[in-house]
């Protein structure tokens, strides 16, 4: 894993309602990327809940959450929908972005696949944090409390 600062790998994924969403969209913004494994599962839910909770603080900050993951545009409405999830969601079938970001990799018993990844990245474009191993259960201020950090200059 690269350590931060290092310059974001650009993208363009499609988002939940099939519209074409790049990184460069969000120039000038703070960003906050997550991947994770799967739409509806107990980890992804817990962690997609505690950042829609988070994203009012996140707002004032003027920062955008953007989660990511294989699954594809009806799965991401579907998602969104049944926990009011309240930020865009892209899907990246082929796992291009997945892979630029290292959120691929061995997890549990040797198998490979999607790693709980957060980006924190500034509004030059620069990665200024990583999470390597997200903890699905108050991440969303977890992310707020250190972007609070980063903004202040520490």
């Amino acid at each position: 894993m690269k350590q931060a600062p290092y310059e974001a790998p650009q993208f363009t994924l499609t988002n939940d309602k099939g519209e074409d969403v790049s990184l460069a969209d969000y120039a000038g913004k703070w960003v906050v990327l997550y991947f994770y494994p799967k739409d509806d599962t107990p980890g992804c839910t817990t962690q997609a809940c505690s950042l829609r909770d988070a994203r009012d603080d996140l707002t004032e900050l003027g920062a955008s959450v953007i989660g990511v993951s294989k699954d594809d545009a009806p799965s991401h409405e579907k998602f969104k929908t049944k926990y009011n999830l309240n930020f865009t969601l892209l899907s990246d079938p082929a796992g291009e972005v997945i892979e630029a970001y290292g959120a691929w990799g061995k997890k549990m018993f040797g198998k490979e696949g999607i790693l709980r990844k957060t980006f924190l990245i500034d509004p030059q474009g620069i990665v200024q944090k990583v999470y390597g191993r997200a903890t699905p259960m108050g991440h969303g201020e977890q992310v707020v409390a250190e972007l609070k950090r980063l903004q202040a200059g520490e």
